[in-house]
């Protein structure tokens, strides 16, 4: 099987995720990687929107995750972005889903932490 990619690097929201009060009231950055595995020889045949996954759509859809509900775990977050995504594209037969935290609340000095979920298509 031919495997195409579509990539969403570094989208970058403010959100109010994390298991820390403060974290939940005062919010911060939170940065998201998709990587989009598919197959493009419909939409490469025809040269229509309609026949590829419209990454616009993708994007409104991480949005909305996002911003719509707090997660005290990147973990929970990260799962919900790759579940929400995989049930409303159906044309996307594997997905990796990254999400950083910048600068996260460690008693350190750390550029941030991120987590990593990849799921394939459940036949």
């Amino acid at each position: 099987m031919d495997t195409d990619i579509i990539r969403i690097k570094n989208a970058v929201f403010y959100a109010y995720h994390g298991a820390d009060i403060d974290e939940q009231k005062l919010g911060g950055k939170f940065e998201v990687d998709l990587e989009i595995h598919t197959n493009f020889k419909s939409a490469i045949a025809s040269d229509r929107l309609k026949d590829t996954i419209d990454y616009e759509k993708v994007y409104s859809t991480l949005k909305n995750i996002v911003s719509e509900k707090r997660y005290f775990l990147l973990e929970t977050l990260a799962n919900r972005i790759a579940d929400e995504i995989l049930n409303r594209f159906i044309d996307i037969n594997f997905l990796t889903v990254k999400v950083r935290k910048p600068h996260p609340p460690v008693k350190g000095v750390v550029d941030y932490v991120e987590i990593e979920v990849s799921r394939n298509r459940r036949i």
